[in-house]
């Protein structure tokens, strides 16, 4: 059984993003980790003026193992409201570890095979306030772990349409045969965007796509991949112009150097146009060659 990996905090995105993954579990039947990284107050930096209570690890342990209980509880509530027997939820573990998330994630993925991390955005402009945050930031930027990001309102709905972007490198291959665990629970569409600026020659890059395509019929194993190209766009335009117009219920890409994703951390209009991206976004770190 395949494993998710849900890290909360408590707020109420990262509620919502559990939610989330919860009913993205009970399709794909994976079992479920929802864990908090304890944060110690006396490991914090703080001005020799300022006086922090030092408080008994066991005792923030605890009182993290209490809300993770509580909001296991939650999630398998929605399940007996629904009328669903017990046994055909997803097993759910609820774990409370010491250190920063990034390193909580880390420790965890080397212990026990984890195949998904989902999370929620922060703060009400999704997308745009995670990419802000240097936790995040370096969680996406270091991780070997593929991580889906809900952002808030985001209610779980079976899936349709999977869009997948892509450049057309080899190891792109194998993460669409991998998004294939996604859809074939739902029989949803898998959408492959190629998208290409003005520069792109047919005679010179159609032979690239074609190979690439004929690898996909081989490798997918899946009867509902589609392809399309979007021309005469950069990247971030290309993107955002699929959200709005393509119908989709996923967006998936590779976070590579000088990316999409990249550069929203800098900053610049992009990062502005990514707050109205209103869709679970899954991001695939560069070495990846499988999902679930």
């Amino acid at each position: 059984m395949k494993t998710i990996l849900i890290p909360t905090d408590f707020s109420p995105n990262a509620d919502h993003a559990a939610f989330y993954a919860f009913e993205l579990g009970k399709h794909i039947k994976a079992s479920l980790k929802l864990c908090n990284a304890i944060m110690v107050p006396a490991a914090a930096r703080m001005s020799p003026q300022v006086a922090w209570p030092l408080m008994d690890l066991a005792t923030l342990k605890k009182d993290a193992e209490l809300e993770l209980k509580k909001l296991s509880k939650q999630l398998q509530k929605t399940v007996t409201h629904a009328g669903v027997s017990l046994k055909e939820h997803p097993p759910l573990e609820v774990l409370a570890e010491v250190g920063t998330l990034p390193e909580v994630i880390r420790m965890m993925a080397e212990k026990e095979e984890i195949n998904l991390v989902v999370m929620g955005t922060s703060g009400a402009s999704g997308l745009n306030k995670l990419f802000l945050g240097s936790t995040s930031r370096d969680l996406i930027e270091n991780s070997s772990l593929p991580i889906l990001l809900i952002p808030p309102g985001t209610d779980f709905k079976p899936l349709k349409r999977i869009a997948f972007a892509t450049d057309l490198t080899a190891g792109d291959l194998a993460l669409i045969h991998s998004l294939a665990f996604f859809a074939r629970p739902f029989n949803a569409e898998i959408l492959i965007v190629h998208i290409s600026k003005d520069d792109f020659d047919p005679e010179r890059d159609q032979k690239k796509i074609d190979d690439f395509l004929n690898e996909v019929t081989c490798k997918a194993h899946y009867h509902k991949v589609y392809y399309r190209h979007v021309k005469d766009m950069g990247i971030d335009e290309g993107l955002n112009w699929l959200t709005d117009h393509a119908d989709i219920d996923l967006l998936a890409m590779v976070h590579r150097k000088h990316h999409f994703i990249k550069r929203l951390f800098e900053g610049s209009h992009t990062q502005r146009m990514a707050a109205h991206v209103k869709l679970p976004l899954l991001v695939f770190p560069p070495e990846t060659h499988t999902v679930l």
